[in-house]
């Protein structure tokens, strides 16, 4: 089976502590590896303001996570993100590499319309 390189957003609610924060970040991270995935990059982007308001909440923390692995994992992590309270919403997008660059950090490929 092929590796893929994912990327998922999720918004965390923004009432938790930065405890709270830390430990759903390991949690995702954790269960990703467990189900064979590598971790590239983790960027916690801090609190910000929603576009609009979810359930009465006007803002949330912002976390990014870049991985590489198979299609079933995002699945099993996105099952664990609709379960959780602490989760207000969550995006993961599969990146079209490049086959130099399948090696490196993969950025987004540019299609032209």
């Amino acid at each position: 089976m092929k590796d893929f390189i994912y990327e998922t957003m999720y918004i965390l609610r923004p009432d938790i502590g930065d405890d709270a924060v830390d430990q759903a970040i390991e949690k995702y991270q954790s269960l990703l590896k467990e189900n064979g995935a590598e971790i590239i990059e983790t960027q916690h982007r801090g609190k910000r303001r929603l576009a609009y308001e979810i359930g009465k909440i006007r803002e949330g923390v912002y976390i990014q996570m870049n991985y590489k692995g198979g299609g079933s994992m995002v699945a099993t992590m996105e099952r664990s993100m609709r379960l959780s309270e602490e989760v207000i919403r969550y995006l993961t997008v599969k990146q079209d590499v490049e086959k130099d660059e399948e090696d490196s950090i993969a950025a987004p490929v540019a299609v032209e319309a």
